[in-house]
């Protein structure tokens, strides 16, 4: 789905039959201005989608942006200016909102966890768990607050997790089930394989033919000793119970990347408001 898709399936869920709020109190052809009003600190996101959210309805609506994507912004600080047919300022609004203030939530809390360990090589990755047809804006806020965007689907890299392990038979079929299966079909894809112990890590190493091992709910100090048995050959990726309060002990490690799945879905709604400007 793409953003205009999206827009015009969200506004048709929101609208419906008709805005009635709007058609029965304010004429047709009235022109309005409105402010994006800041009501908590944080990291913005989703400027740009709320700017192509008025331009969808309206394409000559007028957005002038005094805060971008990524800014650090203040509480009563203004973000952007708006100004359009009010129809348009009033449909848009909640979608508008409901869009920016989940993006923006993320971005602060990914910023979090990137702020924390900026002192070691480790990433900080998202993963799947997201809101359905909502992915594509989560990853963004994401990448916004500084973390970086593991597979966006099943598509775009083959991750073979525990069920798979399990269903296929052990780690040295699946693997070389796979990469068969990538050959004959002519599929450029890197492969990512899970392990729960150091002694699957010792199997995927002597197996070989793929590009990262995921040190799944490893402790900090079993992750040590991973990342030294792998020792460069495979990327190395910590996931599973990493929180705000642990993960510099896992980015200690040296391990280079740490998959968090709470930086979208337990990230809370920055507070954001759009308000008339009445003069």
């Amino acid at each position: 789905m793409n953003t205009k898709e999206f827009i015009a399936a969200a506004l048709k869920e929101d609208i419906g039959s008709g805005d009635f709020s709007t058609l029965a109190s304010i004429d047709k052809d009235a022109q309005g201005k409105a402010v994006l009003k800041i009501k908590e600190d944080g990291i913005l996101a989703g400027v740009a989608l709320a700017q192509q959210i008025f331009y969808y309805l309206e394409p000559e609506a007028s957005f002038s942006i005094n805060k971008k994507d990524g800014d650090t912004v203040k509480i009563g600080e203004v973000a952007f200016e708006v100004r359009a047919r009010v129809h348009t300022i009033l449909q848009a609004e909640r979608l508008m909102l409901n869009c920016m203030q989940r993006m923006s939530g993320i971005a602060t809390l990914t910023n979090q966890f990137v702020e924390k360990i900026k002192s070691y090589k480790a990433k900080i990755l998202d993963t799947r768990k997201t809101t359905p047809l909502f992915r594509q804006f989560e990853k963004e806020a994401v990448k916004i607050g500084g973390g970086e965007n593991h597979r966006m689907g099943l598509y775009d890299m083959v991750m073979l997790k525990d069920n798979h392990i399990d269903f296929c038979g052990g780690i040295e079929k699946a693997i070389e089930k796979t990469n068969s299966f990538l050959k004959a079909n002519n599929l450029d894809l890197k492969i990512e394989v899970e392990t729960r112990t150091l002694e699957d890590v010792k199997r995927v190493i002597a197996t070989g033919n793929v590009h990262r091992i995921m040190l799944d709910n490893y402790s900090p100090e079993q992750l040590a000793i991973a990342v030294k048995m792998i020792n460069g050959k495979f990327e190395t990726e910590a996931s599973g119970g990493i929180n705000i309060g642990n993960v510099e002990d896992y980015a200690q490690t040296g391990v280079d990347y740490i998959s968090v799945g709470a930086i979208i879905h337990h990230a809370v709604s920055m507070d954001l408001s759009l308000k008339a400007q009445i003069t």
